[in-house]
């Protein structure tokens, strides 16, 4: 007797600003999955300005697995003066853990380099934390870690006293 089962549809589509609750969701999901709750301070009306306002400074798709949103990632374009060309940026790629190891989070990666070959861009950057298993999936496709480069970052309430150095 065949096998009638069907097999799960994974869909990718681009966020919508009526989306902007359902990012939020993902933002706060991820941020759990790190143990950074603390650090979340966007809020619906941020996420809408920056992402669906005048000047858009971030992209996002998602992914659904039968209709039901089961990760998503936010990307942005850098530029590489070396290379001489726009990069594509991944800020975040997160599955939901009920689907984890699904293909999902391979889709959504594969997603963002057919969207860099796209555009051509000259190169895709991400950070992960070290503890990330992910960091084995990214090596296998070919990524790895910068030799010689560390990330730094300074928020906005240090703006004020650098400006005062």
């Amino acid at each position: 007797m065949p096998d009638t089962e069907k097999k799960p549809a994974l869909n990718i589509r681009s966020a919508k600003k009526e989306d902007i609750p359902l990012i939020l969701e993902f933002i706060k999901g991820i941020a759990e999955f790190e143990k950074l709750t603390h650090l979340v301070t966007a809020t619906e009306e941020t996420l809408e300005e920056s992402m669906f306002g005048e000047k858009p400074y971030a992209e996002v798709f998602f992914a659904e697995l039968d209709g039901e949103p089961a990760g998503f990632t936010v990307f942005f374009h850098n530029f590489s003066t070396f290379v001489g060309k726009q990069g594509l940026y991944i800020e975040d790629i997160f599955v939901k853990p009920g689907f984890r190891g699904k293909g999902i989070g391979k889709a959504m990666f594969m997603h963002c380099i057919n969207l860099a070959k796209e555009r051509n861009c000259g190169r895709i950057e991400w950070a992960v934390l070290d503890w990330n298993p992910a960091r084995e999936f990214y090596e296998y496709f070919g990524a790895g870690p910068v030799d010689g480069w560390h990330i730094y970052r300074m928020s906005a309430d240090k703006f004020e006293s650098a400006l005062e150095k």
